[in-house]
């Protein structure tokens, strides 16, 4: 009998065993995470926003306005606006619309393991490209004050996004009860709060539309580059044309459009990433995706300068560190890298980037977030909340990669470690 038939025929109560160990400190810890995400959301708009009196605001002020903030029902009522609501779910489905109709080609992922692999069909640049276009359309027909809806109605889509999290989260774990669901092996503990967080289903999908990569790479990516541009659009509004918007939201602008234009069009990449091969898609996820996703200052030529160099190595490190694990995954090895071979078969890179740190990307990664925050200047610690949550997330998940590899491989992950002991931060971490 072949692997894969042997896999098919297995039942599913082998396929899906139950899990037996905790992340994010169990159930306790992802309740939390489950509140204080929203909570970290809205308090870093209501925190560090003009209306709050600066960035950060008086710290004497702090306590008399949260309190006020509970007690008064119109606060309530602000988070939620119907015209930002209605505005996010066309978005949503925009994204869903342009996923069907545009050209793209499928591609299968890795083997799952009932044997199969999973299609997915390539089209997020195509819609990047076609949101742009409509958006850049748009504003030179009817001017920048057209386009600063999205920063007029922040937190109401804030809102709208946690809204849309919430329900996916609940109906993927609702149909991940189906008969033939394959889960994710970390995501089946028994406890509700913990797989709903985590995510109990591998691979929800609804027909040949895969909800878990579409959230992935479109709906947020995507309005993350046009929220920007509405911030672009407030900023020459209020300074008098494009002509007189300041170097830095010029930056953050051409940074992360970048990063997100070259994610979407490095699609097939994330098919072998832990998001898509190990983890379910739960609230964490789904909030991630939609929801979790400047304070300009005028900065001068020179220093512009300077943070654009350090933003550019961060990207070449980390796309030529990508560009060396996916060549070597599909059986490429064109730099003739050095790999350690397992005893199961397995080959991991040992020179190149990958001789350098076991996960080069996210330091790469790390470089770029610092240049994002680099150009708010070094006025408040809040403007620089993202790389440090950044920098928690990816000692995380480096921590979990770590972990499932020791569990692989065994004494070879150890004589691995030997050959390249630095984690992220060569010579460092």
């Amino acid at each position: 009998m072949s692997t894969t038939t042997k896999a098919k025929s297995e039942p599913m109560a082998d396929l899906n065993p139950r899990s037996t160990t905790y992340e994010f400190l169990g159930p306790p810890g992802a309740f939390l995470i489950s509140f204080g995400v929203p909570f970290m959301t809205y308090l870093l708009y209501f925190g560090c926003s003009e209306e709050s009196g600066g960035c950060p605001p008086p710290l004497q002020s702090i306590p008399d306005r949260f309190m006020e903030a509970l007690s008064d029902k119109t606060f309530w009522a602000s988070l939620w606006n119907t015209e930002a609501s209605l505005i996010y779910l066309g978005w949503y489905a925009f994204c869903i619309v342009a996923w069907a109709v545009l050209p793209g080609d499928w591609v299968e992922g890795v083997t799952m393991r009932t044997g199969e692999k999973k299609k997915y069909k390539i089209n997020a640049f195509s819609t990047f490209l076609l949101a742009m276009g409509i958006s850049c359309g748009y504003i030179s027909r009817n001017g920048p004050e057209s386009f600063t809806f999205l920063y007029q109605k922040w937190i109401g889509f804030v809102t709208a996004s946690l809204v849309m999290s919430l329900v996916q989260a609940f109906y993927v774990y609702a149909s991940s009860y189906r008969p033939g669901a394959l889960l994710a092996l970390g995501g089946n503990s028994g406890n509700f709060i913990y797989d709903w967080y985590i995510g109990r289903e591998l691979n929800p999908s609804i027909g040949s539309f895969d909800i878990k990569s579409f959230n992935e790479l479109r709906p947020g990516l995507i309005l993350w580059v046009l929220v920007n541009i509405s911030m672009v659009c407030e900023q020459a509004v209020r300074r008098g044309g494009f002509a007189n918007v300041t170097d830095s939201m010029w930056l953050v602008l051409a940074f992360q459009t970048w990063y997100v234009a070259d994610g979407l069009y490095n699609e097939p990449a994330i098919f072998t990433t832990m998001d898509i091969t190990t983890d379910g898609f739960g609230f964490m996820l789904a909030v991630g995706d939609l929801t979790w996703v400047p304070f300009p200052v005028e900065l001068g030529p020179l220093l512009a300068a300077g943070v654009l160099g350090f933003n550019l190595l961060g990207y070449y490190i980390f796309r030529d560190a990508n560009g060396e694990k996916n060549d070597f995954r599909n059986g490429r090895n064109p730099k003739n890298l050095k790999y350690f071979t397992t005893s199961t078969g397995s080959k991991l890179l040992t020179s190149g980037w990958w001789g350098r740190s076991r996960h080069p990307n996210y330091f790469g990664d790390l470089l770029m977030a610092l240049a994002w925050s680099l150009p708010t200047g070094f006025d408040t610690p809040i403007t620089y909340f993202y790389v440090v949550y950044f920098a928690v997330l990816l000692i995380h998940r480096q921590r979990r990669d770590d972990e499932n590899c020791e569990k692989k491989y065994g004494k070879d992950w150890e004589a691995y470690k030997k050959l390249v002991p630095y984690r992220i931060i060569p010579y460092v971490y």
